[in-house]
C-alpha cells in the first residue's frame, strides 16, 4: 500500500480518464437514485441495481418510533453498532461488524470531518435527523469508488430536496418503570420557493433531543447480587479496592482491613466484599445509559438556472453532550507515593473522629483505598461541535453531464470535569494534614478542603479534525448497444485532512484517571482519479467496471478496481455479483495521535495480575490470590494501568470482497432477494483486545512491562498491524403485500435478515484463525469500545404494515439469535446467551387538519436485555448489544402551516 502501484493499472486508468471524461460518481447516483424509486423495499425488478443497496425512508422513522439515527442502526441487520449514544464519541455505524472506521459514512455523497480523537469515523449524533429524506445503505466494499474507510460498506445521509412550508413536531419517551431513560425531542422546519415554478428553495430546520441518565439502580432487578450469583459472577468475589469507607493495609499487613465491615460498610456506597473488606456499590454509582443531549441545525438553498444547471448549498451543524457518570474519584499514589493516613489525623481508627477501632494497630501509618463518595458519581461532559459547508454545481455542457463540488468540514470536541473530581496530590495531602475523612462522609471542614482542591468546570482536553475537499466529474452516453446506452464516467477528488488532540496539563493533577497531558497532531492530502464504465451488452446482461487511483501523502499510492455485473432473464428473475479490491489508511489518530512514555489509562474491565495474582482461571477476574507482600485489592480484581496510543510503524490495511445475488419477483406482491457477501481483510489495524493479554499471558508477557518491584506499569495496547480477518454471510430480504381491501385495509409484511457464515480473527499473522461466529471470540477491529464484537448467526428485522384511511400501524421485530456465552467460570454455570427479540408498535393517524400524530410501545412485551457472564460486561447484561430500559411509551405529533 505504501510502496507505488504498478504502472500498467495506472496507465489503464488514465487512458480512460483521457478518452472518456466521464463520471463514477454520477453513475452511481444514477444507481442509487433508482434504488430510491422502489424505497426500502423492491417492487419492480427493473429498477434493481447490480450492488445491493438498502433504502430507508425517513417516513418510516416515524412509524417505527425511532427517535435518535442510533436507533435506525441498531435496527439494520447488517450493523454490530453499539447500544444509543452511550460511547462518549456518540453514536456511530458499525457494517458487518468489521469496525465503525471500515464503515463510510456520507451526507449527501460527501464526506464529513471525523470525530476529532480518535479521526476515523463520522459521528452520527450531529447528522440533522429531521432534514432527511432516507438513508441508503451499501452493503459492499466501495474502495473503488469513495476510496478509504469503505472495506465494511456505505452508509450514505441524504437530505430532503426542498421544502415549502412549515412544520413542528414534539415527541415524548416515556420507560414504564421508574428511573432514567426518558427522551424528548422537538423540531422546526421552514422552506420558501418551488423549485419546479419558482427555480429555486431555501429551508432550515432545527431539531433538539435528550436523554435523561438511566442510572445502573434504575435497573437494579438486571445486575443484583443474586442474578450475578446465577451468572457465576458473584460480587463478593471482590475485595478491598477504593471505597467509602477506605479499606486500609500497613506496611507490615498486606491484608486489606475495614474499620466497617461489622456494621454492613456505608450504604449506599458500599458493600460488604470478602475478605473484611468493603467494596463500592456497583448499582449505586454505575450507569446504564449516560445522559445526552443534541442540537442540529441544517439549511439548504437550491437555485434552478436551467433545466440543466443547478446550484447547491448547504450548512450543517450538529453539536452533543454526552454526561458520562462513573466511579467517585479514588485517592491514588502521586509520583509512587501513596494515600497514607497518619495516626495523627483524628479519623484514624479509634481516634477523635469516632472510626471505630481495630484490633491490632498500634499507631503505624495506614495506606488507605478510599474512593470520595460525599459528591456521588464523577461526571465528565464530552461535547462536540460538527460544521459543514457543501457547494455543489450540477450541469451539462451538450452531451456532458458535470458535477462539482467543494465541503468544507470542522469537529470539535472538548471534555470537561464536570462534577466529583479533585487534584490528587491534593487529597494525598488533606488525609495527612487530618482535613479528609477516608472513613466516611465528609464534616464541614472537608467538604470545605474539597472544594479548594476540586478542578469541577476544567477544560482538559481540546481536540479538532478538518476535512477540506473538492471533486469534479463528467458523465455522457459513449454509444448505443444491444441492451441501450453503454455510460463511462471519469472523476477527480482532492482533499486535505488534519487532526490535532491536546490533553491539557490539568490531567498531570488528577491522577484517578492515569492520564497525562500529551499532544498529538498530523496531516494528509489525498489525490485520487477515478472511472466507471457501465456495459449493457444485452438486454438482459449488464456489465460494470470502475477503478480508482488513490495517492496518500503519507503512505503512497494505491489502485483499486471493482467489477459487478446485473442479469435479467426475466422480469421475475435478476442475478448480480461484484468483486473488488478495499484499503484503509490508519486513521491520522493512529499515525499521529498521542504518544506518551508510560501508562495513559486503565483498563476497561478488571483483571487478575497474572504474575502477581496467580492460580486463577485465566481471563477471570478475581480467582487469582495475590503473592505475599502485595495488596490483593491493587493485584487482584483490579484496572490495571495500560498504554493506548499511536504507532509510528503502521501500515495499510487491504481487503478483497466479492457478492453474488438473487432477486425473485413471481408475483407483482412477492418479492424475494438473498445476496451472498465475502470479504477478506489482512495487515488489520487494531488494539489488542483486552481479554487475550490475560487469557494467554505467556504469549503476551512481553506486553506487560513491569516495575522494578514487579507491579505493572503498564499494559503495552498501542495501535498495531495485527493478522487477517474473514467474514461472510447471506442476506435475505421478503416482501409482501397482500390484496388490498376497502373493509380490512392493506397489509404488507417484510423480513430483511442477516445469516453470518464466518467471521474469523487472526490476531498476529501466521496465527490461527478464530471463528467468532455465535460466540465471544477474539475479534479485534478497532472500534471505541472495550467492549468484545458481537456477530449473531442471524440477525433480522420483520416488519408487518398495516394502513386504512386515516390510520396506519406497524408492528416491528428486532431478532438477534442466541449467543454462547464467555463460560469462564465452573462448569456448573456455562450456558448460553438467549435470543434477543423486542416488539415494537406504532400507530398514526391523519384525520386531524395539519397535524399528524404518532404513538407507539417501545418492546412491547418488556423483553430484559439478554444475561452474560462475560467478565467484560460489568452489569451482568448484554449492555453493548441491547437496551436496558425495557417497556416505553412514545408519543409524537406534527402540525404543519
Amino acid at each position: 500500500m505504501n510502496k507505488p502501484c504498478p504502472a500498467q493499472p495506472r496507465l489503464l486508468l488514465t487512458s480512460i480518464t483521457l478518452a472518456v471524461l466521464t463520471l463514477v460518481n454520477s453513475v452511481h447516483a444514477e444507481e442509487m437514485q433508482r434504488v430510491e424509486i422502489t424505497g426500502s423495499s423492491i417492487k419492480r425488478l427493473a429498477a434493481e441495481a447490480a450492488l445491493p443497496v438498502s433504502s430507508i425512508k425517513a417516513e418510516e422513522f416515524v412509524e417505527r418510533g425511532m427517535t435518535t439515527l442510533a436507533d435506525v442502526m441498531m435496527a439494520l441487520p447488517q450493523s454490530a453498532s453499539l447500544a444509543p449514544s452511550n460511547a462518549g464519541s456518540g453514536t456511530n455505524i458499525n457494517l458487518r461488524g468489521l469496525g465503525v472506521n471500515r464503515t463510510l459514512v456520507l451526507l449527501n455523497g460527501r464526506r464529513l470531518a471525523n470525530e476529532a480523537i480518535a479521526a476515523g469515523y463520522a459521528n452520527l449524533d450531529v447528522i440533522p435527523m429531521s432534514a432527511l429524506s432516507r438513508v441508503e445503505i451499501l452493503r459492499d466494499g466501495a474502495s473503488s469508488i469513495y476510496g478509504s474507510d469503505a472495506i465494511g460498506g456505505v452508509v450514505n445521509f441524504i437530505t430532503k430536496r426542498d421544502v415549502e412550508g412549515g412544520s413542528v413536531t414534539a415527541q415524548y419517551i416515556q420507560p414504564e418503570k421508574n428511573g432514567g431513560g426518558d427522551e424528548q425531542r422537538v423540531t422546526l422546519t421552514y422552506g420558501m420557493g418551488n423549485l419546479a415554478n419558482d427555480g429555486w428553495n431555501v429551508y432550515a430546520t432545527v431539531d433538539a433531543h435528550q436523554r435523561s441518565r438511566l442510572a445502573a439502580k434504575d435497573r437494579a432487578d438486571l445486575s443484583s447480587a443474586a442474578k450475578l450469583t446465577e451468572l457465576g459472577r458473584a460480587p463478593t468475589l471482590g475485595s478491598g479496592g477504593n471505597a467509602t469507607p477506605a479499606n486500609f493495609t500497613t506496611a507490615t499487613n498486606k491484608t486489606a482491613q475495614n474499620p466497617y465491615y461489622s456494621a454492613g460498610c456505608l450504604a449506599p456506597s458500599s458493600i460488604q466484599g470478602a475478605k473484611n473488606t468493603c467494596i463500592l456499590n456497583a448499582n449505586e454509582y454505575g450507569t446504564a445509559l449516560h445522559a445526552n443531549q443534541q442540537v442540529t441545525f441544517y439549511t439548504k438553498a437550491t437555485k434552478r438556472f436551467s433545466e440543466d444547471h443547478t446550484v447547491t448549498i448547504d450548512y450543517a451543524l450538529g453539536t452533543e453532550q454526552i454526561l458520562a457518570a462513573r466511579n467517585p474519584t479514588n485517592a491514588v499514589a502521586v509520583n509512587g507515593v501513596s494515600a497514607i493516613l497518619p495516626s495523627s489525623s483524628k479519623w484514624y481508627p479509634g481516634g477523635a473522629g469516632g472510626v471505630p477501632a481495630v484490633a491490632g494497630l498500634k499507631g503505624e501509618p495506614l495506606t488507605v483505598t478510599w474512593a470520595v463518595a460525599d459528591y456521588g458519581v464523577a461526571v465528565q461532559k464530552d461535547k462536540q461541535i460538527n460544521q459543514r459547508l457543501a457547494v455543489s454545481d450540477e450541469n451539462r455542457w451538450g452531451n456532458w453531464d458535470t458535477r462539482a463540488g467543494l465541503v468544507i468540514g470542522i469537529s470539535d470536541r472538548e471534555n470537561y470535569y464536570q462534577n466529583g473530581f479533585f487534584r490528587g496530590q491534593g487529597l494525598l495531602d488533606g488525609l495527612k494534614s487530618g482535613a479528609l475523612n477516608p472513613f466516611g462522609l465528609q464534616d464541614q471542614t472537608g467538604l470545605d478542603y474539597l472544594k479548594s482542591v476540586s478542578v469541577d468546570g476544567q477544560k482538559n482536553r481540546d481536540s479538532r479534525t478538518t476535512y477540506t475537499g473538492v471533486d469534479f466529474n463528467a458523465s455522457r452516453p459513449l454509444m448505443n448497444l444491444a441492451g441501450g446506452e453503454m455510460n463511462v464516467a471519469v472523476g477527480l477528488d482532492f482533499h486535505r485532512e488534519t487532526t490535532r488532540d491536546d490533553k491539557l496539563a490539568i490531567q498531570n493533577d488528577v491522577t484517578y484517571l492515569n492520564s497525562s497531558a500529551s499532544h498529538g497532531e498530523g496531516a494528509r492530502n489525498v489525490a485520487a482519479i477515478y472511472a466507471e464504465i457501465d456495459i449493457p451488452l444485452t438486454k438482459q446482461l449488464t456489465l460494470n467496471f470502475a477503478g480508482r487511483d488513490d495517492h496518500f501523502s503519507d503512505f503512497g499510492n494505491t489502485f483499486n478496481p471493482k467489477a459487478s455485473f446485473r442479469y435479467e432473464p426475466s422480469k421475475q428473475l435478476m442475478f448480480r455479483g461484484s468483486a473488488n479490491t478495499g484499503f484503509r489508511a490508519p486513521t491520522l489518530f493512529d499515525a499521529y495521535g498521542y504518544r506518551l512514555p508510560g501508562a495513559t489509562t486503565r483498563t476497561s474491565a478488571k483483571w487478575d495480575d497474572p504474575v502477581l495474582c496467580p492460580g486463577g482461571t485465566p481471563g477471570m477476574a478475581g480467582t487469582g490470590k495475590a503473592l505475599p507482600g502485595y495488596v490483593a485489592s491493587e493485584v487482584c480484581n483490579a484496572t490495571l494501568p495500560k498504554q493506548t496510543g499511536s504507532n509510528a510503524d503502521l501500515q495499510p490495511e487491504k481487503s478483497k470482497g466479492w457478492t453474488l445475488g438473487v432477486v425473485v419477483e413471481p408475483t407483482k406482491s412477492l418479492t424475494l432477494s438473498a445476496d451472498y457477501w465475502n470479504i477478506r481483510m489482512t495487515d488489520m489495524l487494531a488494539n489488542l483486545p483486552e481479554q487475550v493479554y490475560f487469557l494467554y499471558p505467556d504469549k503476551y508477557k512481553s506486553f506487560f512491562v513491569r516495575n522494578a518491584d514487579g507491579t505493572i506499569n503498564y499494559i503495552k495496547n498501542v495501535t498495531m498491524n495485527l493478522g487477517g480477518q474473514k467474514a461472510a454471510g447471506i442476506d435475505l430480504s421478503a416482501s409482501y403485500s397482500f390484496p388490498r381491501s376497502s373493509t380490512w385495509g392493506d397489509f404488507k409484511v417484510q423480513l430483511d435478515g442477516t445469516y453470518l457464515t464466518q467471521f474469523d480473527n487472526q490476531l498476529e499473522k501466521d496465527s490461527e484463525f478464530v471463528s467468532n461466529v455465535g460466540r465471544f471470540g477474539l475479534a479485534s477491529n478497532g472500534t471505541t469500545s472495550s467492549f468484545p464484537i458481537i456477530t449473531y448467526r442471524w440477525k433480522h428485522t420483520l416488519k408487518l404494515n398495516w394502513a386504512l384511511g386515516n390510520w396506519s400501524a406497524q408492528m416491528t421485530q428486532n431478532y438477534n439469535s442466541k449467543y454462547e456465552d464467555q463460560n469462564l467460570v465452573a462448569q456448573q454455570y456455562w450456558r448460553d446467551i438467549n435470543s434477543y427479540k423486542p416488539w415494537n408498535l406504532t400507530a398514526t393517524y391523519k384525520g386531524f387538519k395539519n397535524i399528524v400524530i404518532t404513538g407507539g410501545v417501545t418492546n412491547l412485551f418488556d423483553s430484559a436485555p439478554p444475561a452474560t457472564n462475560h467478565s467484560g460486561y460489568s452489569f451482568g447484561y448484554l449492555s453493548s448489544a441491547a437496551s436496558p430500559i425495557g417497556r416505553s411509551y412514545n408519543l409524537r405529533a406534527t402540525y404543519n402551516f
